[in-house]
C-alpha cells in the first residue's frame, strides 16, 4: 500500500503548502477530493479535464483522501476559511469599477 501512495502521492514541504499531492504535479489531494465529492465528477471526468494526470492518480488520491479524511476535510474547510477571508478584506476590482461609474454617473 506505502508503494501504491509513494508512487502517486507525494508530501513536500515546499510544494503546496506541504499538503499530498499527486506526484510530480501541483493537483492536491484535497483538490481532487472536492472535484469527487463536490463538483460531482465521475474519476473519469478529473482525467478529461486534467489529462496530465492517470486514472491510477486520481484513485491513489482518493484512497489517500478516505484514509486522512479527518486531516483532509479540515485542510479543506482551512482553504474555505481562508479564501472568505481574503474576499472580505479585498474588495473585488469588478465591485470598485462599478462603485467608479456610479460616482462619476451621479
Amino acid at each position: 500500500m506505502t508503494t501504491v501512495f509513494s508512487e502517486h502521492i507525494q508530501i513536500t514541504p515546499d510544494v503546496c503548502g506541504g499538503k499530498p499531492r499527486v506526484a510530480g504535479h501541483r493537483i492536491r489531494v484535497q483538490d481532487i477530493a472536492i472535484w469527487y465529492e463536490h463538483l460531482n465528477m465521475s474519476p473519469d471526468d478529473i482525467v478529461y479535464h486534467y489529462p496530465s494526470i492517470t486514472l491510477a492518480d486520481v484513485h491513489a488520491a482518493l484512497a489517500y483522501y478516505y484514509d486522512h479524511l479527518d486531516e483532509i476535510r479540515q485542510d479543506i474547510r482551512e482553504s474555505k476559511a481562508f479564501a472568505s477571508q481574503l474576499a472580505t478584506q479585498t474588495p473585488s476590482i469588478l465591485e470598485r469599477k462599478l462603485k467608479e461609474r456610479n460616482v462619476r454617473a451621479d
